[in-house]
């Protein structure tokens, strides 16, 4: 049994995503950003970072793990799923993730701070990180126009990109023409696993402003 401690944001759907997808037994511990709850002592003697997701594993010697991408790689290893043994493939798959790891997911965040969460409006500090995920959108449509998916075979790196591309509205991201990579996240929408991570844990019933609002406090804080 995984226990699953997340929220519903991409790095956290990245993880539910993943679960459904590989088929494996999990419970979940929805965790209040807003209220700090990753903060508290008993989740930082799981994640020292005092971020979410992370998970323990049970059936191990309740091993804990945090980081999205390292959670995905151990249960891909785990599972034995949508990692490849040969050494090309799996650096392929590995460059995709920390493509992500390192730049859609860090850049898109920024974005949403400056552009939904930030008091103040810095026009330059929103363009700049608009582009950049822009780019990197580009990048990937550039790679899907060759392949079906991101590392050629459906992977752990398609399930750590997906979540942070469906959100390219709330960073306001663009993905006009962008064809090929409208096509994979389609392609992506309709896989069951997908359709029920997306909803682990329920998503918020906060309207925008508020959510946004909510956000703002915890970022100031």
């Amino acid at each position: 049994m995984i226990e699953l401690y997340t929220a519903a944001t991409p790095n956290g759907h990245k993880i539910s995503i993943a679960l459904e997808e590989m088929g494996l037994d999990y419970r979940v511990h929805a965790l209040d950003l807003s209220a700090l709850d990753q903060k508290q002592p008993a989740f930082l003697a799981i994640n020292p970072n005092g971020r979410i997701p992370a998970i323990i594993d049970r059936s191990n010697d309740d091993f804990a793990v945090f980081e999205s991408g390292a959670i995905l790689l151990y249960l891909a290893e785990k599972s034995g799923r949508f990692l490849p043994s040969d050494a090309k493939q799996r650096s392929v798959v590995m460059q995709w993730l920390m493509f992500q790891m390192g730049g859609v997911g860090p850049m898109m965040g920024q974005a949403n701070v400056f552009y939904r969460y930030f008091p103040q409006t810095i026009s330059a500090a929103i363009e700049r990180y608009q582009k950049e995920g822009r780019r990197l959108f580009e990048v990937m449509d550039s790679q899907l126009a060759k392949t079906p998916y991101l590392a050629g075979e459906y992977s752990i790196a398609d399930m750590a990109t997906w979540p942070w591309v469906r959100t390219h509205e709330w960073s306001g991201i663009e993905i006009d023409g962008l064809v090929h990579l409208q096509r994979w996240m389609e392609e992506l929408a309709a896989r069951p696993g997908y359709q029920k991570g997306i909803l682990t844990p329920p998503p918020s019933q906060m309207t925008d402003e508020e959510k946004a609002e909510a956000i703002a406090k915890m970022v100031t804080q």
